[in-house]
């Protein structure tokens, strides 16, 4: 997709998700009974307005975000003001903002994991390497063997093998149903709880093809493949049979370069070599799972949503556990407007235009992470001071006390902002290496 289009789709999906903020703090305002003086789409110099009630709807000349401005926000003599509000309904209106981008980015994320994609099925999953010390190893499944059967149903794509692995009970034997050197075979075995991911385990990598032999002294020997490899991808094309192999193959001129992702035990290895007129890769021998095919499989909107919630709610978790990556890597957590639009191009120009929805949701919910942040003048602020009086039963913190925090809070930002549009302009040249 063309640069310009998708820098022009994320200043929307930007713009837009600005907007609905303001929509949360404007409506919720509304409903508590504080007085909105102005509710503007984008930033002054007003380019357009009219008067409803005792609002001003204006439309203005910088097309970045849009803004509430209530009656008497930091005084609360001002009849209907903000400040005039209980804490708890002050409380309230801050966080509508950040809420709103939450739920927005609920919306995107289902919409985008609902989309039809792509998946590789098969006639069973070829076993490309086991795991040291796994169930599979002890039950003797070699690179090679094709699974047909899990407990009795048949497998055609990674998922289905992990997903009735999820539906067994902890300590409970198994039964796979394998193709091993051409003979059918029946074995069971006791998966294994990974604590990394917290699911059930036999200790296989699956694939669609394995290296069965390698001619020493042949460009693919020299080039690093070896016996018991697995081919993922050529030139950025995943490979799951022969005639995907040769369609990638064929185009490439004489003399260019062939770039290869081989899987190896569990790592990916890159690989190149230069290609000399080859269909198919000469001196390997490949073994392929019958029947490769890819075809569109779509979650129902219920699994969409269950999965949308489920990585929404645990991105606090998230966070916290890449806090150690964050700290070593403080060029890439960094991410303002600039490096959050680099971003949305890369990965874009890389996973196709639905992935648009995926960063679209991003977006929405960093702008609510980064308003959630306790820190004057942000929602987050406006809410921490709010809380704080609300838990000293309604006591105002002193005048003096809330402006020193909004002066040291807004310097704060403002070293934030140059600190992060810095490392977002000198990010640019490198990219995110994705």
């Amino acid at each position: 997709m063309n640069i310009a289009v998708i820098i022009i789709l994320f200043i929307v999906a930007l713009f837009v998700a600005m907007c609905l903020h303001e929509l949360g703090h404007f409506i919720t305002a509304r409903r508590a009974g504080v007085k909105v003086e102005e509710f503007g789409i984008g930033v002054p110099p007003r380019f357009f307005a009219i008067k409803r009630g005792e609002t001003i709807y204006s439309i203005n000349a910088i097309p970045i975000g849009a803004f509430v401005k209530v009656a008497g926000e930091n005084d609360p003599t001002v009849p209907r003001s903000l400040a005039g509000k209980g804490p708890w309904t002050r409380l309230g209106i801050y966080a509508a903002g950040p809420l709103v981008n939450i739920f927005l980015a609920f919306v995107l994320l289902c919409a985008f994991i609902a989309l039809p994609v792509s998946v590789i099925a098969s006639n069973g999953l070829m076993v490309r390497a086991v795991a040291e010390n796994s169930p599979a190893e002890e039950v003797g499944i070699e690179p090679g063997d094709i699974i047909l059967e899990v407990e009795g149903q048949p497998v055609h794509t990674q998922g289905d093998v992990q997903d009735i692995l999820n539906s067994a009970e902890e300590g409970e034997d198994i039964t796979l149903h394998l193709l091993s050197n051409g003979q059918e075979e029946e074995i069971s075995l006791k998966p294994e709880l990974d604590p990394e991911s917290q699911q059930l385990k036999i200790g296989v990598y699956l694939w669609w093809n394995i290296v069965s032999q390698v001619e020493e002294g042949s460009p693919a020997y020299k080039a690093g493949i070896r016996p018991g490899d697995a081919i993922h991808s050529i030139n950025g094309q995943l490979i799951y049979n022969e005639d995907s192999m040769s369609s990638v193959l064929s185009p490439v001129a004489k003399g260019e370069k062939i770039n290869m992702i081989l899987l190896r035990d569990g790592e990916a290895v890159s690989i190149s070599l230069t290609n000399n007129g080859y269909e198919t890769l000469p001196g390997v021998e490949l073994q392929w799972v019958e029947g490769a095919h890819i075809e569109q499989e779509r979650l129902p909107v219920w699994k969409a949503a269950y999965q949308g919630a489920r990585y929404i709610i645990y991105m606090p978790v998230l966070i916290i556990e890449a806090i150690p990556q964050i700290i070593e890597s403080p060029d890439k957590a960094l991410v303002g407007p600039i490096g959050a639009g680099q971003l949305t191009v890369e990965v874009v120009r890389s996973s196709g235009f639905s992935s648009m929805l995926f960063m679209a949701s991003m977006i929405s919910l960093g702008l609510a992470i980064f308003n959630f942040l306790p820190i004057p003048p942000l929602d987050g602020g406006g809410m921490l001071v709010a809380f704080i009086e609300g838990c000293r039963r309604g006591k105002r913190l002193s005048p003096r006390t809330v402006h020193l925090a909004y002066t040291i809070g807004t310097a704060f930002l403002i070293a934030l902002v140059i600190l992060i549009t810095f490392v977002d302009i000198w990010r640019i040249p490198k990219g995110f290496g994705l």
